[in-house]
């Protein structure tokens, strides 16, 4: 049943009455804006900062990206951050209801939960709810739900629509080094031969015959079937397993993870993110 949405200006007044009665704030104590701020709720630290630290890998479109040859330092400055994505903009969003400018944080699948919790206040980029994860972090309320299934080139869907038939010596399944994808693939595909390649131009290694199929989340396989002709989604309505999409926040810090879900649920619900999804899915896509 929906719980009806507390008043965020309540619960930010709430918060900055802790916060100036304790007479001191994160900047002045020399606090990184990483997990360990003492009592203190995330959201007071971001709003007395005045900018919402993000972490991203920007290699996972429609998700997240950061064009290989972008500018290393063009993100810095919050005006040209050199981002794009569902989840930067969803990021961009909650900033702007922050009223806060962003700091973004590139990082990597390997290095993702390591670097949000030296780091920054949220991680967004299509990252996947698991329990290994969440032994160690909050997650937001989901996105949307999900599930792995193959991305392969047009002729040759019905050589790949099932696990046994990837699992066989010769087939070459392409996959993006840490994070779930290369998880799935060693646990199931232990006859095949695995390529690991860089998230960026993964899907051009299809294309050109280097690989034959990947298995990723059907969310993605959906935008890429949207932009490259020559590849089609397998099963994107039947995916081998099931999980949610989240944003990663801090692991105990209930009053922030209370205002993103807040924030959320009134983006889902009030055309945000349908707007934003479409940009990148087409208006026919069904997720």
């Amino acid at each position: 049943m929906p719980v009806a949405p507390a008043k965020p200006h309540l619960v930010l007044a709430a918060s900055l009455t802790v916060l100036l009665a304790a007479g001191c704030s994160a900047r002045e104590t020399g606090e990184e804006p990483g997990p360990h701020l003492g009592g203190q709720s995330r959201l007071d630290a971001v709003l007395v900062r005045g900018a919402l630290n993000v972490c991203t890998t920007g290699d996972y479109r429609p998700f997240t990206y950061l064009a290989p040859d972008a500018d290393e330092t063009a993100y810095l400055d919050p005006g040209d951050d050199g981002f794009t994505g569902i989840d930067v903009d969803m990021a961009r969003d909650l900033a702007e209801e922050l009223k806060v400018g962003i700091e973004w944080t590139q990082t990597s699948w390997n290095d993702l939960v390591d670097d949000f919790l030296a780091h920054c206040d949220i991680a967004v980029g299509g990252i996947s709810v698991s329990t290994a994860r969440a032994e160690t972090v909050y997650f937001s309320a989901p996105l949307m739900e999900d599930g792995k299934t193959p991305m392969t080139r047009c002729e040759n869907v019905d050589d790949y629509r099932t696990i046994e038939q990837i699992n066989q010596p010769g087939v070459r399944s392409i996959v993006p080094s840490g994070g779930t994808n290369e998880i799935f693939a060693e646990e199931h595909y232990p006859d095949g031969e695995l390529i690991r390649h860089d998230n960026n131009t993964i899907f051009d290694e299809i294309v050109a015959g280097n690989a034959d199929v990947m298995t990723t989340d059907a969310s993605e396989v959906l935008w890429a079937a949207n932009e490259y002709e020559e590849l089609c989604a397998v099963n994107p309505g039947e995916p081998f397993d099931y999980f949610e999409k989240a944003f990663m926040l801090p692991r105990g810090d209930d009053v922030f993870k209370h205002y993103v879900d807040q924030w959320l649920n009134t983006a889902l619900n009030d055309g945000t993110y349908d707007r934003i999804v479409e940009a990148w899915f087409g208006p026919d896509a069904e997720l």
